[in-house]
């Protein structure tokens, strides 16, 4: 498993794909944070990153995708699938491997974003003047709502032998679970289970984790949501072997 993991690690990072995504991921959110007038924390006037926090899961739809559309799909294009599967190594083994791969990428793309947190520290008045444990927390809900889009992305891998596809298919689950639940229980026919059809989606639990406030039942729904994908990313390519 462990070799599975390094090999898919080392072989993205040794590609240009893996700084030109990362790159773009951080030169965005930068200007966004920083230059656009609409969301630059300068013209807001105060120290806090809660805009960042609010854009970044539409980038990760993005940026996600882009890690893991070749997971599965490059594989099996390639006809290296078959060999990896005869290989002494069960097929969930080969599966976390793959996931976490991709999530220790969307981990490498975020780690750099914390020097937006000391910046805003140092031009806040009196200096210091920032939430900590908000942004922590925001922090914490990035990196489970990351983890939740990476199973959907490596489930999207294992639907096609294109990666282009692949990518659309996990941009368009990602999207619906983090919005689709919340337009749809806008929807005058489901009135009635509004706050449980909203409770479904992504942006519920990722929004409540934001203020500061780590909860188990939102934990629960992150670690129930993601090993859900990845079950049936299992259920999917058992069939295919």
């Amino acid at each position: 498993m462990y070799a599975v993991f390094k090999r898919e690690l080392f072989s993205f990072l040794s590609s240009m794909v893996a700084y030109i995504t990362i790159g773009i991921f951080l030169l965005v959110s930068g200007l966004l944070l920083w230059v656009f007038p609409d969301t630059s924390v300068l013209e807001y006037g105060y120290a806090e990153l809660n805009g960042f926090f609010s854009l970044v899961p539409y980038l990760f739809m993005f940026l996600i995708p882009a890690i893991t559309m070749r997971a599965f799909a490059e594989e099996r294009r390639e006809g290296t699938y078959e060999l990896l599967v005869t290989r002494p190594i069960q097929l969930w083994q080969i599966i976390a491997a793959k996931y976490l791969s991709s999530l220790v990428l969307v981990l490498l793309a975020l780690i750099p974003t914390i020097i937006y947190y000391y910046s805003i520290s140092k031009l806040g008045f009196p200096e210091g003047n920032i939430d900590s444990g908000s942004v922590i927390g925001s922090y914490v809900g990035l990196f489970l709502l990351g983890a939740a889009f990476t199973a959907i992305g490596i489930f999207s891998s294992s639907l096609t032998k294109n990666q282009v596809i692949a990518f659309v298919i996990c941009a368009a689950l990602c999207a619906f679970a983090f919005l689709g639940f919340d337009y749809t229980s806008q929807v005058s026919l489901f009135k009635a289970i509004e706050g449980p059809m909203m409770n479904l989606g992504i942006n519920q639990h990722y929004t409540a984790i934001s203020r500061g406030v780590l909860d188990t039942r939102d934990l629960i729904y992150f670690i129930t949501f993601s090993a859900l994908f990845l079950f049936f990313t299992n259920l999917m390519m058992g069939g295919k072997r």
